[in-house]
């Protein structure tokens, strides 16, 4: 099991750098949140941030890459194809969508317009470090039980470097917090062959099982 330390910086204006600090000391996650909406994206593309949701003291955290174009219309984490194929696997395996909180490590939908379509493009390492102070901060406040990287972008921002994710897929620690690595919903989307979408499906459901477990152990634990 990885132990990654997570560090958040000291105070100084968040508008001009919001990777590295914040302006005041901040109290709650509604705070935060005004200050990602007023500060400036970090990424081309999208004008507004699209925040996480879900309960303050959610047992389970899911972090994904960053908003899709359906994310950044309707303003939610999740809600395009991926998120629904997430919705469904978490039913399948007995978790609540509202009982859990869902967010992205880049906060904004970065895209490259092609004609009337927007082309999601993935954000680079930089780009992605930038925001971290963000999303650490974001769970110092929320507090989950565990928390799930989805994909290698989450797992860049929670772990604070690029981790395989065929290397580490499975239970590990974020910082302070109990975490689990698997892959993002988008990339079963991806998978061409019919025997091998299925197969990766199964895993990802097995995965959940699994982060269902682990939150009910942490949550006895407390």
């Amino acid at each position: 099991m990885r132990r990654q330390e997570a560090t958040i910086p000291g105070k100084r204006n968040l508008k001009n750098d919001a990777a590295t600090a914040f302006e005041p000391e901040l109290k709650s996650l509604a705070e935060l949140n005004r200050i990602i909406q007023a500060s400036e994206p970090l990424v081309p593309g999208a004008d507004h941030a699209v925040l996480g949701e879900g309960p303050v003291g959610a047992g389970i955290a899911f972090v994904g890459e960053q908003p899709g174009d359906q994310e950044d219309l309707q303003g939610r984490p999740f809600v395009g194809p991926a998120g629904q194929l997430l919705d469904g696997v978490l039913e399948k395996v007995g978790i609540d969508r509202s009982d859990v909180y869902v967010t992205n490590a880049v906060k904004h939908f970065k895209f490259e317009r092609r004609g009337k379509r927007r082309i999601h493009q993935k954000p680079t390492t930089g780009e992605v470090k930038r925001y971290r102070w963000w999303l650490m901060k974001e769970l110092e406040f929320v507090r989950p039980q565990i928390v799930v990287a989805l994909g290698a972008t989450a797992t860049l921002a929670l772990a604070g470097e690029a981790l395989s994710i065929s290397q580490n897929r499975g239970e590990t620690m974020f910082g302070e917090f109990p975490g689990f690595i698997t892959v993002h919903p988008s990339f079963l989307l991806r998978v061409p062959d019919e025997d091998a979408k299925a197969r990766e499906y199964e895993a990802f459901v097995a995965d959940m099982k699994k982060v269902r477990k682990l939150a009910k152990a942490q949550k006895r634990a407390a």
